[in-house]
């Protein structure tokens, strides 16, 4: 091709190659609607709802939003790449509590196979989260086994490869 073509074709290429790219980050990253009277979470295909009486505190553990229940009880962890000064201000401009730490983060314990402690079942849990973690594919596995989790009262962090847990309520 000659040198001209060349050039505005290499050119075309990677601006339809960002697109793509730029289109696929949007579409995998978190998205927050906060109202006086609820909080949508966005995320890919799906969305968590959370009726305003549902949230007891909103915290930023690391890169994490995580939603509390009035109890302690995780309502949701997700990924955030947006402004956090902008979301605590949002939050807060709703009437939410924010935290810039977890309140409960001195509670969460390492996990290892067999560890005591642990209500019957999450042992068996944790072990195919650890296995579903390691996967590539094995996101939404993951992601399922800490919805069984939270349903046993275990409140799952992962941390450097690691998963931490705590039981809400002690």
């Amino acid at each position: 091709m000659p040198e001209p073509w060349q050039s505005v074709g290499s050119v075309g290429v990677g601006a339809v190659l960002g697109l793509v790219v730029g289109f696929v980050a949007v579409h995998e990253s978190l998205s927050v609607r906060v109202s006086a009277d609820r909080v949508v979470l966005g995320i890919r295909d799906s969305s968590q709802e959370f009726a305003r009486d549902q949230v007891g505190l909103v915290v930023r553990d690391g890169r994490q939003l995580v939603l509390l229940g009035p109890g302690g009880m995780e309502l949701a962890r997700e990924e955030c790449g947006l402004p956090w000064a902008r979301l605590a201000e949002a939050f807060a401009a709703h009437g939410y509590r924010w935290a810039d730490e977890d309140p409960h983060r001195e509670e969460f314990r390492r996990w290892v196979p067999g560890m005591p402690g642990l209500p019957d079942g999450a042992d068996a849990l944790l072990r195919a989260r650890a296995a579903a973690r390691e996967k590539d594919a094995g996101a939404d596995d993951a992601r399922e086994l800490r919805g069984e989790l939270l349903g046993l009262g275990v409140v799952v962090r992962d941390e450097k490869g690691r998963q931490y847990w705590r039981v809400a309520g002690r």
